[in-house]
């Protein structure tokens, strides 16, 4: 069996994270995308809900470049896997095609929120509840 990380992001903040659930005591990282805060001038509020989110979680937290972050943690972990959850990020493909080139890598799905298969802009949370919202509560 290789020794893992789990590698946590924005879209699965949860303690119920499958990659927690199934490697309990594995080492884990969340980063603060450096790329991505410029990009989009993530607000304060949501930096601070993430944040908090995070101190929920057993997670080491970095800033940089998401790939480079995480290969240079399984270094330190001598880890030969990374463990994550889905995305529906564009990003995230990228970020896990850098990671493959060096390391294996899991990656779990995970229970949509609600099914839908239309465009939602994932920009910012309010304009995916005002999609979401209309799924949920009819």
């Amino acid at each position: 069996m290789p020794t893992s990380i789990i590698w946590i992001h924005g879209d699965c903040l949860s303690p119920q994270n499958p990659a927690f659930e199934e490697y309990p005591d594995t080492p884990a990282i969340w980063v603060w995308d450096d790329a991505l805060l410029s990009e989009w001038q993530i607000s304060l509020k949501r930096i601070t809900f993430i944040y908090e989110c995070l101190l929920e979680l057993p997670v080491t937290i970095r800033r940089g470049d998401v790939a480079n972050e995480i290969l240079e943690f399984a270094k330190e972990n001598n880890a030969t896997q990374v463990v994550t959850t889905d995305s529906p990020s564009p990003r995230f493909d990228v970020i896990c095609d850098r990671i493959e080139k060096s390391l294996e890598l899991k990656v779990f799905k995970v229970e949509p929120f609600f099914d839908y298969d239309g465009f939602i802009d994932l920009k910012r949370f309010s304009r995916y509840w005002k999609v979401a919202e209309q799924y949920l509560f009819d």
